[in-house]
């Protein structure tokens, strides 16, 4: 009869996975141990938390032990060939602390993983750039991995927010759910719009299956409430360059609001006139997140020195050829 092997392990929270449950915890720092026996180990103190007895819903704190007596097979170690060492190194920086970095994602490139691509996207190539300055080591944290606070549909470009540790995460992504983030972006329309600035108000749904939304200009059941405000920064040759700023973040709010009023985007095929976009040769998306503006109205604990802080994009890949004139070949 094969006997047992058990030894001790003893796990420190650190500040990253503070304000988890014990439960979440243990799943996520010994993934080889099945649930129920956790949940067992626990009952019989064989996982203790500060040599006491734990549960399962407790909630630990930053320095926290958790003694583990369970059987050495749970504890094999971790593989260390990382799917993101095979992400692109490429990456363009508009600014980087301790706490945050804000990029600039290229059109095309993807931010989270998808069913087309998996290995090279926004996230993937943040990771790497982590791991290979020595800011992030997966096997040094239990729970927390580098993550995005914001994301930027394929085919648009701009500013995206990445936290380096979970107390920047979390207070991130409350203010972004209280909207006190602001995101400018720039965007080329077809047609002249008659009122130079003008916020546009409607109410939408979306079609979950096809990914797309309708657009109403009065409200419909279900609907949500749509708010986008714009400024006409320049008109050219039946085309205007516009910078936005959304007061409400819908589902493809930007090109589904305008399109809806007969001045889709340029190039973009979902919500404009693909009869327009093939006679101007233009395939490309012309929209571009461009700036961005901390504008806190409530505590920002650890960020609270951004507060007031407006990043910019200043080289948006169609603003200096359309103020020139010179839209070229190279952005069709």
């Amino acid at each position: 009869m094969l006997q047992e092997v058990r030894s001790l392990k003893s796990f420190t929270v650190n500040k990253n996975d503070a304000g988890q449950r014990l439960d979440k915890f243990i799943t996520k720092a010994v993934p080889a141990l099945p649930k129920s026996l956790m949940y067992k180990y626990i009952r019989t103190k064989k996982i203790k938390v500060n040599r006491k007895k734990g549960d399962i819903a407790l909630k630990l704190n930053e320095g926290d032990i958790i003694d583990m007596y369970i059987n050495d097979e749970f504890f094999a170690p971790k593989e260390e060939k990382y799917d993101f060492l095979s992400a692109s190194k490429k990456l363009k920086i508009v600014y980087e602390d301790e706490n945050i970095i804000l990029l600039d994602k290229s059109v095309g490139v993807l931010s989270h993983p998808d069913e087309t691509e998996y290995n090279d996207t926004l996230i993937t190539r943040v990771k790497r750039y982590l791991y290979e300055k020595g800011e992030y080591n997966p096997a040094d944290e239990a729970s927390f991995t580098p993550a995005l606070v914001n994301r930027i549909d394929r085919n648009t470009g701009g500013i995206v927010i990445a936290a380096k540790n979970a107390e920047s995460l979390r207070i991130l992504n409350q203010k972004l759910k209280d909207r006190e983030l602001e995101k400018y972006y720039l965007c080329v329309l077809h047609g002249t719009l008659k009122k130079k600035s003008d916020t546009l108000e409607g109410w939408m749904t979306k079609d979950e299956k096809k990914n797309k939304v309708t657009v109403y200009s009065h409200q419909v059941p279900g609907g949500k409430v749509m708010k986008t405000k714009y400024k006409v920064l320049d008109e050219k040759d039946g085309l205007s360059l516009c910078e936005v700023d959304l007061l409400t973040g819908r589902t493809h709010q930007i090109r589904a609001h305008f399109a809806s009023i007969g001045h889709p985007l340029l190039g973009d095929g979902k919500y404009g006139t693909n009869a327009l976009n093939k006679a101007l040769g233009y395939k490309k998306q012309f929209l571009y997140s461009y700036k961005l503006v901390f504008k806190f109205t409530t505590d920002a604990g650890i960020l609270e020195y951004l507060n007031g802080r407006c990043f910019t994009v200043e080289d948006v890949w169609f603003k200096t050829e359309f103020l020139n004139g010179t839209l070229t070949e190279g952005n069709k």
